[in-house]
């Protein structure tokens, strides 16, 4: 069993509860909750045949509530709140780099990582351009950028101004439906969906998650956008001004989309580099030591060429297109990977385009446009033996993925801080003891008498404070990208369908050889019993060695 230090700082984290009933959540130990118990061990889960000795029913209830939690104390290492690196790479499929022979790279968020210091100019600028050019009242000049506000991977439901967070079955999360700035009711947005919280995303969306009805915010330049409708939406509502919920929100994409196309923000990021540019040393790096392990690179991207060529510069240095084999700019991704039409125009070194026909490409040159079956017809990179990184998992990777069977690496920069989070006391102890009460409130569910269902209706209202609880650790309004309550977000649905690998930033590669296995860990599946060390210690709700743990230990 863990020693005496360890049941004393768990429970500094969990404060005990007597058997008059609950107190408030606070941030708490829970493990997995418990299955049925393994030979010669007691789960202090698992209901007894009537409780001993003639005690009532709810005395038997909090009896097993105590033992779980020193069960949870007992279990729960010290070195449990390091267990994750936020430098690691994580795998959902199997990939060995010894067979990646060529390596390909989107370029903003990808080879170049910015300082969140742009989002507040992007929303600044766009929301100057809805006042001075599209006559949206000068009210909305008060707004300011709130960091702290959204995350990526929401849905943005256009006809009822919704701002929500759905998982990966298509329902809302609730709690995280925002009108505005404000929450919408629980009761509203049930209503509001016919009596549910499911989502037909297959009849409101489509693949790349534009539309009609629905839009979901999948790039990180997004931040700024959803925090601007929000911000303007809020504007109206408040105000009593009516308005046609279709144009508002196709005249603040259309404000963010000029910023982009107007170059400011190009322009915002080449007169400061090094307050707008991170990791650019490390990129370098990680470009030069696939070189030198003899890989080939190339690099496809939406944004034009003097902004990527200036960044290069600054990166990696006047001779940066040396070490790549192709170059293509303003490739319109997503149309780039399914448009036979546009055909690779040659730039020179001023940006002016050529008209011969391309049939070739050439390193050292900068080409336009394209689409990538020219791509893989001139170049003869195929299959698996390609692994290409990009930011945006629609735009970048899901056609490449599943149309021609590249490898993909997702960059995704809020992995980092998640990970800081997870890593903390606070959430470990707290998500542990919510995944042990929500065992007990299976397993116990068969007391049904007056007073058993109001232990179970107390246990309820604490896994509910627990969970918001490790919700807010994240993100006030919205909690993690990755995961609702419990399940994992829409996000991360298409995550793991559409990369092998994500990792905080490209500079992760560096802590890995150049023909390291990427192997993902066996989840169990609902119906699977957690066989391996790795599982048992990381949170199943349903662990049938549970009492076998501490002997393992």
């Amino acid at each position: 069993m863990a020693g005496v230090g360890l049941r004393a700082a768990a429970r500094r984290c969990l404060p005990r509860r007597e058997h008059g009933g609950p107190r408030a959540a606070s941030s708490s130990p829970s493990c997995p909750g418990c299955g049925p118990p393994g030979p010669g061990a007691h789960c202090p889960g698992a209901p007894r045949s009537a409780p001993a000795g003639g005690a009532e029913p709810s005395a038997h209830l909090w009896a097993r509530y105590q033992d779980m939690r020193r069960l949870v104390h007992d279990l729960l290492p010290p070195e449990v709140c390091s267990l994750l690196n936020p430098a690691a790479i994580y795998a959902n499929n199997e990939i060995s780099l010894r067979d990646v022979e060529v390596y390909g790279f989107d370029y903003d968020y990808t080879l170049a990582q910015y300082a969140d210091t742009l989002h507040p100019e992007i929303f600044t600028a766009a929301r100057d351009i809805l006042i001075e050019h599209y006559k949206y009242p000068e009210g909305i000049r008060k707004y300011d950028y709130n960091p702290s506000f959204a995350i990526r991977g929401l849905h943005y439901d256009i006809q009822k101004s919704l701002l929500m967070k759905i998982d990966a079955f298509h329902y809302v999360q609730l709690g995280t439906a925002y009108r505005g700035l404000q929450p919408v009711p629980d009761e509203e947005v049930i209503d509001l969906y016919g009596g549910t919280q499911h989502i037909p995303l297959y009849q409101m969306s489509g693949f790349y998650g534009k539309g009609p009805s629905i839009k979901q915010f999948m790039d990180i330049f997004s931040l700024p956008e959803m925090a601007l409708l929000s911000c303007v939406v809020d504007h109206f509502l408040g105000h009593g001004l009516e308005f046609d919920q279709a144009h508002l929100y196709k005249d603040v994409t259309d404000a963010i989309r000029d910023v982009h196309v107007k170059g400011l923000m190009y322009q915002w990021i080449e007169r400061d580099m090094e307050k707008y540019i991170l990791r650019g040393d490390e990129t370098f790096a990680v470009l030069s030591r696939l070189v030198a392990h003899g890989k080939q690179l190339f690099l496809i991207t939406n944004s034009p060429f003097s902004f990527v060529d200036k960044g290069m510069r600054h990166m990696v240095g006047a001779d940066w297109r040396q070490l790549f084999d192709v170059v293509i700019v303003q490739a319109d991704k997503p149309s780039f990977f399914t448009d036979r039409r546009k055909p690779f125009r040659k730039l020179d070194e001023k940006g002016s385009l050529h008209w011969d026909r391309i049939t070739r490409l050439e390193k050292g040159k900068i080409y336009r446009q394209g689409n990538l079956f020219d791509f893989l017809r001139l170049t003869e990179w195929r299959g698996p033996r390609v692994l290409y990184f990009g930011d945006h998992l629609y735009s970048d990777l899901a056609d490449l993925m599943l149309r021609h069977g590249w490898r993909t690496g997702a960059i995704i920069p809020e992995l980092e801080r998640e990970i800081r989070i997870i890593n903390t006391e606070q959430y470990m102890h707290s998500l542990t003891w919510q995944q042990a009460l929500t065992g007990l409130l299976e397993r116990m569910q068969t007391y049904q008498d007056a007073e058993s269902r109001q232990v179970l209706a107390a246990w309820m209202k604490e896994r509910q404070e627990l969970r918001c609880i490790t919700k807010a650790l994240f993100n006030a309004q919205f909690g993690s990208i990755f995961r609702t309550f419990h399940n994992p977000t829409y996000f991360s649905r298409r995550l793991v369908r559409f990369s092998d690998l994500y990792m905080a930033s490209l500079s992760c590669l560096l802590n890995y050889r150049v023909d390291f296995t990427f192997y993902p860990r066996r989840t169990p599946l609902q119906h699977e019993a957690p066989l391996w060390m790795d599982q048992l210690c990381t949170g199943c709700m349903k662990t049938p060695f549970l009492g076998d743990m501490a002997h393992i230990r």
